[in-house]
């Protein structure tokens, strides 16, 4: 038996458990077939947890996890608690606890998948979005003045230090190098604009780019950026943006590679734990059905076991995840796949099996 490498497990709420249930499936044949070990142990923080204790993610957890190499996470998000408490108290409280200074997304389309964008095919839509995950505007800096009255004020600051840019911008340079495509890194920001916030980017990034001489450097202003991703994505190859402009143009990768059944994302410190996930919500009201589509999360897991360097058998899932999507799946929607959510699994597990040798 090779390397044994800890893993947390956190199914989170809705059908949070269901998919990441395959997601697991998955990870555990590859781990069999390539001579590696999983060690895999599972925490119940979500919305029933937080209606059953008041607790999201207690410090106590968060110094637990810190002993593991990576997360998987299912999704978070419950009917009876608040918007915002779960993603605060567990999602954001993770990336910043954890350090998980880059939000990683593969912008991919599959083969099979339909996009909504006009004769654009897998060969147009591959490129990769490297966002800034514990700064800007999600740090929470800012506050009320007379609030609830008609003169009330509200304030939310964007912080963006030269270290997080850097360190940022340098994991996109160095991810660029690793992927080796058309070893292009577009800054996405809006200097005409946020003339404090994005000189600093800009500045950054053309200070330490020519540590990277084999990467050619772009800029682009965000809403350019929104319009060249439905217009010519194949012009994009590796994408760098703050926190805010980060968030909002994965959403749009997510609908043009085929939604956010197929979309997955990691939050990564290269140096601590790193933390996969699909990137849909928790999907509620199909709980308990077996049809939800559990490809985003076997994603996650391809990402996960990348991240870990077992790199042979990430691109294994991968493939066979593209097999399904070509061959099998009638579509990405929730009873709509042509196939149950275990069944969508057993497919994919097929498929590593099938071309173990």
């Amino acid at each position: 038996m090779g390397t044994t490498y800890r893993v947390a497990v956190v199914p989170g709420d809705g059908t949070g458990p269901e998919v990441t249930a395959q997601a697991e499936r998955v990870l555990d044949v590859a781990a069999e077939l390539g001579g590696f070990a999983l060690d895999k142990q599972e925490f119940g923080f979500g919305g029933d947890y937080y209606l059953k204790t008041g607790e999201t993610l207690p410090d106590s957890a968060i110094d637990e996890l810190r002993q593991f190499q990576a997360i998987l996470l299912g999704a978070i998000g419950h009917p009876d608690v608040k918007p915002g408490i779960l993603e605060k108290g567990i999602l954001l409280k993770a990336r910043f606890e954890l350090d998980q200074y880059v939000n990683l997304r593969p912008v991919k389309l599959y083969p099979g998948v339909a996009t909504p964008l006009k004769d654009k095919g897998p060969e147009h839509v591959d490129f990769v979005v490297v966002r800034e995950n514990t700064e800007g505007l999600y740090c929470g800096a800012g506050g009320f003045h007379k609030k609830g009255t008609p003169d009330e004020v509200a304030v939310q600051e964007s912080i963006n230090t030269r270290k997080g840019v850097e360190r940022c911008l340098r994991f996109a340079f160095e991810y660029c190098q690793r992927r080796n495509q058309a070893n292009k890194l577009t800054l996405c920001g809006k200097t005409n604009v946020l003339t404090f916030a994005f000189d600093l980017w800009e500045r950054t990034f053309n200070e330490i780019g020519g540590d990277y001489p084999g990467v050619e450097r772009d800029y682009a202003h965000v809403d350019a950026t929104c319009m060249w991703m439905v217009k010519n994505p194949e012009w994009f190859d590796v994408i760098v943006t703050d926190n805010m402009f980060g968030d909002i143009i994965t959403d749009l990768g997510a609908m043009i590679q085929g939604g956010m059944g197929i979309a997955a994302g990691g939050n990564i410190n290269p140096a601590g734990v790193s933390m996969f996930e699909p990137i849909g919500g928790s999907a509620p009201k199909y709980t308990g059905q077996n049809i939800i589509n559990p490809l985003a999360a076997i994603c996650a897991g391809s990402m996960l076991l990348d991240h870990l360097g077992e790199t042979q058998w990430a691109t294994r899932i991968e493939d066979a995840v593209k097999w399904v999507t070509a061959e099998k799946l009638q579509s990405l929607a929730a009873g709509r796949m042509g196939y149950s959510t275990s069944e969508v699994g057993d497919l994919v597990i097929q498929h590593l099996r099938d071309h173990a040798g």
